[in-house]
């Protein structure tokens, strides 16, 4: 079954639609303002409920504070069923208008498969280039694929 067969099929079922909804809400609650960041288990998880079921690209940051706390989660682009065009600049204005010490992106991938492109390995590293420059740490990249997550920095791509 498709992503995109999956997200109708859940659309179609109030209940699981809400059960999913207050798995949200607790996840969502693991992520408050100022909480220091307690597990890459806790961030896979978080971004896999935020990310999962979408049927087109969204490409989002994490950002956070020289402790590694939380400030802010937003989703910056949208793209298609394949891809999504990201913007280095806007990843640094967006990280210096939190005045952040550090920060972790992710993207998903709709085809429910996570593993990085030859385009995902480049931009993280146009992305860390240009962090660094206001010395802005990017920690991780993370791909959802589905329920699956691959870490950049786990491959030792970043």
């Amino acid at each position: 079954m498709g992503q995109t067969a999956l997200a109708v099929d859940l659309q179609d079922n109030p209940r699981e639609e809400w059960i999913l909804g207050q798995a949200l809400a607790i996840i969502e609650r693991r992520f408050i303002r100022g909480r220091q960041l307690s597990s890459p288990h806790d961030v896979k998880q978080y971004f896999v409920a935020k990310l999962a079921l979408l049927p087109h690209e969204v490409f989002g940051c994490l950002l956070l504070d020289n402790q590694h706390r939380i400030l802010g989660y937003e989703e910056l682009f949208r793209g298609t069923v394949n891809e999504v065009s990201i913007y280095p600049r806007e990843v640094v204005k967006l990280a210096l208008a939190y005045n952040a010490a550090a920060i972790i992106v992710v993207h998903n991938h709709p085809s429910g498969e996570p593993e990085p492109s030859q385009c995902d390995k480049s931009i993280t590293q146009r992305l860390k280039s240009a962090l660094e420059l206001v010395d802005i740490k990017l920690l991780d990249h993370f791909i959802v694929g589905g329920t699956q997550t691959i870490s950049l920095a786990e491959l030792r791509i970043l």
